[in-house]
């Protein structure tokens, strides 16, 4: 049983990929298909405290460019 050792995240994206490869039209969609999933893959592989921190990052480096 690999749900027992799986945490919920591992679960989606294993769900993700496995998705992924069986679409016949997956690579039809190229670019324009993963393009829309930056940010997700991006959020889920941080987690909670790394989305913080990146938020944070944000907002200072907006607060900094806004006096450069």
């Amino acid at each position: 049983m690999r749900n027992d050792y799986e945490t919920p995240e591992k679960t989606r994206e294993r769900l993700r990929q496995e998705e992924l490869e069986n679409n016949p039209f997956g690579h039809m969609n190229g670019g324009n298909g993963r393009s829309q999933y930056g940010l997700v893959d991006l959020v889920g592989s941080l987690g909670w405290k790394g989305t913080v921190v990146l938020i944070i990052v944000i907002i200072v480096g907006l607060i900094i460019a806004q006096y450069f």
